[in-house]
């Protein structure tokens, strides 16, 4: 980490020191305004007291983002469109940087402050597109290229399925505990625990199943979100420092080998394929001398991007052995043909199998350069669970009572735990990000629906309208920022 700080000119070093702090303070805030949500109901069933709860929150937390890899954060990242990641510069890099994050720290700031399960992931998102789409603007680029709208879509239909089937999962867990137990103690609130059974904390199992299930809310939570967090520390270290960060400099010889070998089987691929991908790739029509001075992304320059990574590539084993500019150049080179084989690889056309083998070669093409050094990953999981044990009081009492017209019973804080932690856990399985916040609120309404407690109309309305606003809300904001940096630097 020492050699990060190596050789940068001064005002370099204090930028650079300013947007990590901007990224772990948004983790940390992210830890303090999501964490309610990941112990509500432990805290208002009683099945753990707040500071315990809260600790031990914060400790799978940081277990999560320590053990979650980097598919979530890549995902993050490659909402930003391949022609703004591979042409950027330490002054734009900053401007980006400093205006998502003000952005999204500002609105997390403002929902935490009146007590609204906003979501972080939303804001962060939104605050992303905002700056994508603020760059074609000023650029005069193609809204329509101003955001990778693929990665876009596949991230909005999690966002919007996830609360859904957190609703009816939730809902159906409860109905199925009410069918298996229906005079269960479970189905009792914390209130009339003690009131009928002077009781103050649930019933044994009930309670094991509530704290359990609110540590796996917990460790999930730290691995999608912490990953968002990892994903910015990297857009900020390519954006800032980009001859240190855009390929990983600790990559063996073997990765090495396996990033040259992709490329090589990637062009025997398309070979294979000409038929059907000969007129889109514009095979066999030209040459590595044809690759324009100002390098841009088209799927019709691929054989001359391959030729010239391939060349690029030849004999090295250690990439500290390439030059500053060289190392921005092969990861160019990389990011271009991983993003053309995206494109291919939704063509019709192409056999099932083929499109599997062409997946397996984008992640050998991307091995040295969707990374993350593992003290970015120990920063952010310590911001995260530190985060996690301040601030958790305004959002408990929300979930807790005023979701519901009654008081949330053990039964339901089980099912709506129970639902979060796998439906977060699957969406880390396929990289992408989800809002606990979302997802947990959405399961107690579910549960309050199901329990036929019917709904406070008043904080659902409060809910469904942080929801809806938040990322036109962040967008806004970050585009307006973004265009007022780009206009202060020239």
């Amino acid at each position: 980490m020492i050699d990060l700080f190596s050789g940068l000119d001064a005002w370099v070093l204090v930028s650079l020191l300013l947007a990590l702090t901007f990224v772990l303070a948004f983790e940390f805030i992210n830890g303090f305004h999501d964490t309610a949500n990941a112990v509500a109901t432990v805290i208002y069933t009683k099945a753990m007291p707040p500071h315990l709860a809260v600790f031990f929150s914060g400790v799978f937390n940081f277990l999560g983002v320590l053990l979650g890899g980097v598919g979530v954060a890549y995902a993050i990242v490659h909402l930003l469109p391949v022609e703004l990641l591979i042409n950027v510069n330490t002054g734009h890099g900053l401007a980006m940087v400093f205006s998502l994050l003000a952005a999204a720290i500002t609105w997390n700031l403002g929902t935490w402050y009146f007590g609204i399960p906003a979501s972080s992931s939303h804001t962060l998102i939104g605050s992303i597109l905002g700056v994508g789409l603020a760059n074609a603007l000023i650029n005069d680029i193609p809204l329509g290229d101003g955001v990778n709208w693929h990665k876009a879509i596949d991230i909005a239909m999690s966002l919007v399925v996830s609360p859904m089937a957190g609703f009816a999962v939730a809902a159906l867990v409860l109905i199925g505990l009410k069918w298996w137990r229906p005079l269960s103690k479970m189905h009792k609130t914390p209130d009339q625990r003690r009131k009928l059974d002077d009781k103050k904390h649930p019933p044994f199992w009930n309670r094991m199943v509530l704290v359990v299930s609110a540590m796996g809310v917990s460790f999930v939570h730290g691995s999608n979100d912490g990953q968002k967090g990892i994903g910015l520390i990297m857009l900020v270290l390519i954006g800032i420092v980009p001859a240190k960060f855009v390929l990983d400099l600790n990559s063996t010889t073997y990765q090495i080998e396996r990033t040259r070998d992709a490329t090589l089987h990637m062009s025997q691929f398309y070979q294979r394929n000409a038929a059907t991908l000969g007129e889109f790739l514009a095979l066999g029509k030209a040459k590595a001398s044809d690759l324009p001075e100002q390098f841009s992304c088209n799927p019709q320059q691929t054989e001359p991007t391959i030729a010239a990574l391939q060349a690029s590539l030849q004999g090295v084993t250690d990439y500290h052995s390439l030059s500053a500019d060289k190392r921005v150049e092969v990861r160019r080179y990389l990011l271009c043909l991983d993003d053309t084989a995206k494109k291919v690889g939704k063509l019709p056309g192409l056999e099932a199998r083929e499109k599997a083998d062409l997946e397996k070669l984008r992640k050998d093409l991307t091995a040295t350069t969707e990374y993350a050094p593992f003290w970015v990953i120990v920063a952010v999981a310590l911001a995260l669970g530190l985060g996690t044990m301040v601030g958790w009081k305004r959002v408990v009492l929300t979930v807790g009572e005023k979701i519901g017209k009654q008081g949330m019973t053990y039964a339901q804080g089980m099912s709506a735990q129970i639902t979060a932690a796998c439906a977060i856990g699957m969406a880390n399985v396929f990289a992408l990000p989800v809002s606990t916040t979302h997802v947990l609120s959405s399961g107690v309404a579910g549960t309050m629906v199901a329990n036929k407690s019917g709904l406070q109309g008043g904080t659902v309305k409060t809910i469904l309208l942080a929801w809806v606003l938040t990322l036109p809300a962040s967008m806004g904001l970050a585009a307006g920022l973004f265009w007022l940096a780009s206009k202060a630097i020239g």
